[in-house]
């Protein structure tokens, strides 16, 4: 005789599908599987890639990134003897890291960096670079590919800025809460590589940038902070973000004398979108947000689920995991898969550990313990990359029980939210969601089941 099913089943069932539509979704968005296409000119802007491949005397290849070792992998196997010297920026935490064997060839440098916050890695990886990209010549070609986490990963702060002023001011806007595009409008300006400044290394070569986005609206000039792009913002612009991040009065001196001669006009501004040295360069959206949710739809309807896309996730994650939660609760159908990506940030106020994704998904949790209970859903909160915040976890679940399961282990949900705890919560109710570097990265996904 067939027992009946449980609430724990279901969850657990639950789960097993969260977890199948979320590899479904990182598997949509490999990185050499979308070099490859963009290499074959099989994506929207990759039309004359293989033309400007073919006329080029040699390649020169910079990959920088949490996607950087497969990218140069597959650009390198394509490149053959054409490529001239090559340099991969990884992180630290890369498997690729301890195993240079999975780049294919001695040609290509394996330099490791830290993410999230630069240190003296990054800038050693990109003095390397541009050491490198002097050797370029007018009818050579620079592939440049960029994958989330390049701006930590790869820093020259402008004349006159100490790295660890650079740092300090970088660290401070990640607690006040600056969204990406706003970390990048200062990095940028901060910089001697970044808003299209490196294009002033490559000897007037051709360049071509194949753009693995991690920023909603795939803004050109915000990923990486526009190695190879040009620049809409500032430097006014970038006092502006300090300013109403509360951050600008405790900059560095050095920092806040740098910004002020820009704006005099005391020092070179970055590359600006009508500048002529954009018409050498090439670049190309190869995967972002969306083509994950599309690999998301497809694994949720094989398993019988109706899929429904949410709005893109954006603003606080206190608020983002609230507003799921009740969206989630208002849903009648049967067996219908909700889904978004985007990159919610946090103010941090309290001294705990976690994430984005997990405080997203603590928000949630909380929010469905009570408008939803006796609801069946479950939801799943993660980074495409694996890694949510300075965590080893990817994200967390959040169902209208998790916050008893907190209760019952001991740790208030609603304490853990106010710490910016919500690894420890997780760890403790049994919700993480643990991947490891899953070696791509196109923003975070939420992924909820519903009546199921």
């Amino acid at each position: 005789m067939r027992l009946p099913t449980t609430d724990s089943d279901s969850d657990k069932a639950a789960r097993a599908d969260l977890e199948t539509i979320y590899r479904a979704a990182v598997a949509a968005v490999d990185p050499a599987r979308l070099v490859g296409r963009a290499m074959d000119g099989g994506c929207l802007g990759a039309e004359h890639v293989p033309d400007l491949i073919a006329g080029a005397s040699r390649v020169w290849m910079l990959a920088v990134g949490k996607a950087a070792a497969p990218m140069a992998r597959e650009i390198e196997r394509r490149i053959g003897d054409k490529l001239a010297d090559a340099i991969a920026v990884i992180p630290k935490v890369s498997p690729a890291t301890t195993e240079p064997a999975l780049i294919l060839k001695t040609k290509v440098r394996v330099l490791a960096s830290s993410h999230p916050v630069p240190d003296e890695s990054s800038e050693a990886a990109a003095h390397a670079a541009c050491e490198m990209l002097h050797g370029a010549a007018a009818n050579d070609l620079v592939i440049v590919a960029l994958s989330g986490g390049a701006s930590a990963m790869f820093t020259w702060p402008a004349e006159g800025i100490a790295l660890a002023d650079k740092i300090a001011v970088n660290q401070a806007l990640l607690k006040a809460g600056a969204s990406i595009r706003e970390l990048n409008v200062v990095r940028k300006h901060l910089s001697a590589v970044k808003g299209g400044r490196l294009i002033r290394h490559c000897g007037g070569a051709r360049v071509l940038g194949l753009i693995l986005s991690d920023v909603p609206g795939n803004d050109l000039a915000t990923i990486g902070s526009g190695l190879t792009a040009g620049d809409w913002s500032s430097f006014g612009d970038a006092v502006a973000v300090m300013k109403r991040r509360g951050i600008w009065g405790r900059a560095p001196e050095s920092v806040r004398a740098y910004l002020e001669r820009a704006m005099a006009g005391e020092t070179d501004a970055t590359v600006k979108c009508n500048d002529p040295i954009l018409e050498r360069v090439t670049n190309v959206i190869i995967g972002d947000g969306e083509v994950a949710l599309e690999g998301a739809e497809r694994a949720a309807t094989a398993l019988g689920y109706h899929p429904d896309r949410y709005n893109e996730m954006r603003g606080e994650a206190n608020d983002v995991g609230a507003a799921i939660a009740k969206s989630l609760c208002e849903v009648r159908r049967e067996r219908v898969c909700a889904m978004a990506s985007g990159e919610p940030v946090v103010t941090v106020r309290g001294g705990g550990r976690g994430g984005r994704a997990q405080q997203c998904a603590l928000a949630a949790a909380i929010e469905l313990s009570e408008i939803g209970p006796g609801r069946r859903i479950t939801a799943l909160f993660a980074g495409t990359d694996g890694i949510d915040g300075p965590t080893d976890a990817a994200g967390a679940f959040a169902s209208p029980g998790t916050v008893a399961d907190g209760d019952r282990a001991g740790v208030s949900a609603a304490t853990a939210l106010i710490r910016n705890d919500s690894y420890n919560f997780f760890k403790a109710a049994g919700g993480l969601f643990v991947t490891g570097p899953t070696g791509t990265n196109v923003s975070d996904i939420f992924v909820g089941l519903v009546n199921y």
